[in-house]
C-alpha cells in the first residue's frame, strides 16, 4: 500500500469513525448516564468488534452475503430491531449514574462487540474500506492493514464521544434536561436507521 493509499485510508478511517452514528451516539449518552470510566467496556467491545467485522468482511462475509441477499435481509431487520430497542432504552433513562431505579447499566464489552455484527453504518464502513482499499494482489496483508488502521483510529474517535458525554454531565444533572437529553440521543439513535429503510 502506497503511503498516498494509506493516508486515504486514515482520512476515511477518521471520518467514518468520528461522525454521529449508533455508536458515537450510545457512547455520548453512556458518557452522560454513566460516566467515561464505566463506558470502557463499551468503547473496547466497539474497536475490538469493529476490528473483527472487517477482518470477516475482508475474508469473504461480503461475498457471501452480496451471493445470499436473504441473508443480508435477515440482517438488516434484525440490526434495526436491536437499534429501535436500544434507542428506547436510552430514551426512557432518567438519571445520571445507576439509573435511578438500579437497573441501568453501561453497556458490556461483548454487547458493544456483538452489536457491530447488526450495526448499519459499521456495515457500510467495513465494506466500502475492503473495496475501495484492499489490494487484489495481496488481499491477506491489505485487510490485516485495513483493519489495524481503522484499529488504531477508531478506538479515539468513539472515545471522544464518551468524553463529551463527561463533559454534560454537570449541565443534564437537573432531570428534566437529562430526561429530554435522553430522549434526544434515543431519537437520534433510531434515526440512523433511515438511510438502512430508503
Amino acid at each position: 500500500m502506497t503511503s498516498e493509499v494509506l493516508l486515504a485510508l486514515a482520512a476515511y478511517a477518521f471520518v467514518t469513525s468520528i461522525t454521529p452514528g449508533p455508536n458515537n451516539f450510545m457512547l455520548l449518552s453512556s458518557g452522560v448516564n454513566f460516566g467515561f470510566v464505566r463506558s470502557i467496556p463499551h468503547m473496547l467491545g466497539i474497536g475490538i468488534g469493529f476490528v473483527v467485522l472487517l477482518l470477516a468482511v475482508g475474508f469473504g462475509l461480503g461475498a457471501v452475503l452480496t451471493a445470499f441477499p436473504v441473508l443480508h435481509t435477515a440482517l438488516k431487520i434484525v440490526g434495526g430491531a436491536y437499534l429501535l430497542y436500544l434507542a428506547w432504552k436510552i430514551a426512557m433513562s432518567r438519571s445520571v449514574e445507576s439509573g435511578g431505579d438500579g437497573t441501568a447499566q453501561p453497556m458490556t464489552f461483548l454487547q458493544a462487540a456483538a452489536f457491530q455484527w447488526v450495526n448499519p453504518k459499521a456495515w457500510v464502513m467495513a465494506v466500502t474500506a475492503m473495496a475501495v482499499f484492499s489490494n487484489p494482489a495481496n488481499p491477506f496483508l491489505s485487510v490485516v492493514l485495513i483493519s489495524a488502521v481503522f484499529g488504531i483510529i477508531n478506538l479515539p474517535c468513539v472515545s471522544s464521544w464518551a468524553g463529551f458525554g463527561m463533559a454534560l454531565r454537570g449541565f443534564l444533572s437537573d432531570p428534566a434536561r437529562l430526561k429530554w437529553f435522553n430522549i434526544a440521543m434515543g431519537v437520534l439513535l433510531a434515526a440512523t436507521l433511515w438511510p438502512m429503510v430508503r
